[in-house]
């Protein structure tokens, strides 16, 4: 199979590239230290899978993974994370992503998972799977909405006309927000959901 690599950390992009050319049926053929370098080589050397880094300059691992499925490309996408964030897991899925994988995982669990995903299947790290099951996301799609756009600075009143809603409404979203956060006012509870990645 033939994968690129994209992470913006060169040493670590170095030695996975190493690892993974020692295996018999796996061939590095591009690195990439950003997104858009990463998009580059996936449409000019057309590999089997790309592993992203979830985090890098310019477009990261999910961008990535977004604008291939909106072009419906055939690379297989495996993200690689030192984050649990359920916000970021449940982006990669409803991007199409086939792996989510742990940066520290040993280079045998990952070689595995690339053989699993470049037969059809899908490979989530049962630590990710773990932690992420018992931490989703507790606020409903409108409550989400609610915060994100109070997080860029809008007022109820701002809020309200955006989304035909009540200022009413808009408030009593934002409490409710807060009261499932467990957070004392809007804006912790703005920082608690952008921490979890729950406002992606």
């Amino acid at each position: 199979m033939r994968v690129i690599i994209a992470e913006d950390q060169g040493m670590l992009r170095g030695a996975l590239s190493a690892l993974l050319d020692m295996e018999d049926d796996i061939e590095v053929v591009g690195q990439a230290e950003n997104g858009e370098k990463a998009l580059e080589l996936i449409h000019a050397l057309k590999p089997d899978i790309c592993l992203l880094d979830i985090e890098m300059p310019i477009l990261t691992g999910l961008d990535v993974a977004e604008q291939l499925a909106a072009q419906r490309h055939v690379c297989k996408v495996v993200i690689l994370t030192t984050f649990s964030r359920s916000g970021y897991f449940q982006r990669a899925m409803r991007a199409g992503v086939h792996g989510f994988l742990l940066k520290d995982a040993p280079i045998d669990d990952l070689s595995a998972s690339l053989r699993r995903v470049y037969e059809g299947g899908r490979a989530v790290s049962p630590e990710l799977a773990i932690t992420l099951w018992e931490a989703g996301n507790p606020l409903s799609d409108r409550e989400r909405e609610v915060l994100k756009l109070a997080g860029e600075g809008l007022s109820a009143q701002e809020i309200s006309k955006s989304l035909h809603l009540t200022a009413g409404t808009v408030r009593n979203y934002l409490s409710e927000a807060i009261r499932k956060l467990d957070a004392k006012n809007r804006i912790e509870a703005i920082t608690i959901a952008n921490k979890k990645g729950w406002l992606d």
